[in-house]
């Protein structure tokens, strides 16, 4: 069973699971607590998520490694969303969730009447941004207040002092960025018909814009705000990892990663080392310094240019992501199929392996391992020079023991 992180002040880590697999490694490197969705009435339509079984598979499978599990229930309900919600909330309540996260007043209102034992987290899309707004909440019954990413490390340490000790404050440490107020947008309804704020947003801030006049169709001209070009509206994604001294200091209780849309890879590499990260600072908190490798980690997965929010107030570098390209400079090789004991493992192959290339082997609770791909063979015992057909078995040798979750990685081929 994991500690009871928000009791002894230390923070939890909540990881997001867009489906079971990557619940499983969220939870395998380390998380406390993670988040999901059901196929209805949660902000990330795009994810796979979880059918109804699925959600009472996942929260048991969550509880059994002693980890809590919330369910988003944040989307802004037009009227037809409403005949089928009271099911639902009993669906959840029944299923055991730990908590759902809430931002709509009708739904509050129905989830105190179908699962009223069902702790209440208000999302951040409502927009916490002072001590009175979390207040309010608390007065409504709230146990946790997700703020907007808009604050400062100042201004959460102020919503601290002035509110309830038994209030949870949970912020965004980790991902993505929505150029929108908290994510409360219209830009994608009203270029695509993709409502953001019922979890179907089409993401037009990451795009491409150019000027055409009326007249002159097919004639394109840069719209430009400065030198740095076109994507207007476009966000770096937050990075925190290196002030976890002050997140705990302003009195954060949940350090909540981004992403149910991304990969398995991404939910276990960034959650191992937000784990380590915090594990280190709990190990000696005057004294901390953060582990190398988890500076690394988190630069190993895709990503835009990192930078800290508004945390630390206005920054040169800012908000603005001058393009749509992400920085992938690492990628998959294998996904676990059989590890063992004996440093026999098999993997299925993502991308394909020259004999006696680099690799990296990455485990739960350990720095990752470096090692060439010497003595690899397929299903039929044959060292090949070259592996690369999708979701072939290849058989590894280790000098230990290899988790049933350790994925293998290599820097990306460059473009000859």
């Amino acid at each position: 069973m994991r500690r009871a992180a928000v009791n002894n002040r230390m923070p939890e880590l909540l990881s997001p699971a867009g489906d079971m697999e990557k619940m499983r490694f969220a939870i395998a490197y380390g998380a406390d607590a993670v988040y999901l969705a059901g196929q209805r009435f949660g902000m990330r339509a795009a994810a796979t998520n979880f059918a109804d079984e699925e959600l009472r598979t996942g929260i048991a499978y969550a509880h059994a490694h002693g980890v809590k599990c919330y369910i988003t229930v944040n989307i802004m309900p037009s009227e037809c969303d409403l005949p089928t919600l009271p099911a639902y909330l009993e669906l959840l309540a029944d299923a055991g969730a730990d908590a759902l996260i809430v931002a709509d007043m009708g739904v509050i209102r129905l989830a105190r009447r179908y699962a009223p034992k069902v702790p209440l987290h208000i999302s951040t899309q409502t927009s916490i941004l002072n001590h009175e707004a979390a207040n309010f909440w608390a007065d409504l019954g709230a146990e946790r207040v997700v703020l907007a990413r808009e604050l400062s490390l100042e201004e959460i340490a102020e919503i601290r002092a002035k509110t309830p000790k038994e209030l949870e404050i949970e912020a965004f440490v980790h991902g993505a960025m929505c150029i929108s107020y908290s994510g409360r947008c219209l830009i994608s309804q009203y270029m695509t018909g993709r409502d953001a704020n019922r979890g179907a947003c089409a993401q037009p801030c990451r795009w491409n814009y150019t000027l055409m006049e009326e007249k002159r169709p097919g004639e394109f001209f840069p719209v430009e705000e400065d030198a740095r070009g076109t994507y207007l509206y476009n966000s770096k994604d937050m990075c925190m990892i290196e002030h976890i001294p002050e997140l705990v200091r302003a009195g954060v209780d949940s350090f909540k990663i981004e992403g149910r849309n991304k990969t398995a890879y991404y939910a276990a590499c960034v959650t191992g080392a937000y784990r380590a990260a915090i594990d280190a600072y709990a190990a000696d908190p005057a004294g901390f310094v953060l582990p190398q490798f988890c500076r690394e980690e988190v630069n190993k997965v895709s990503h835009r240019e990192y930078y800290t929010g508004f945390y630390f107030g206005s920054e040169e570098n800012g908000q603005h992501y001058g393009d749509s390209q992400y920085i992938r400079e690492y990628e998959v090789v294998g996904m676990p199929v059989d590890c063992g004991a004996d440093g026999h493992a098999v993997f299925a192959l993502k991308n394909r392996i020259f004999k006696g290339e680099e690799l990296e082997l990455i485990q739960p609770g350990k720095p990752p391992y470096r090692f060439h791909a010497d003595g690899v063979v397929n299903e039929e015992g044959e060292a090949l020079d070259l592996f690369n057909v999708p979701q072939m078995r290849v058989h590894f040798s280790f000098p230990f023991a290899v988790d049933d979750y350790a994925i293998i990685r290599k820097k990306k081929e460059r473009p000859s």
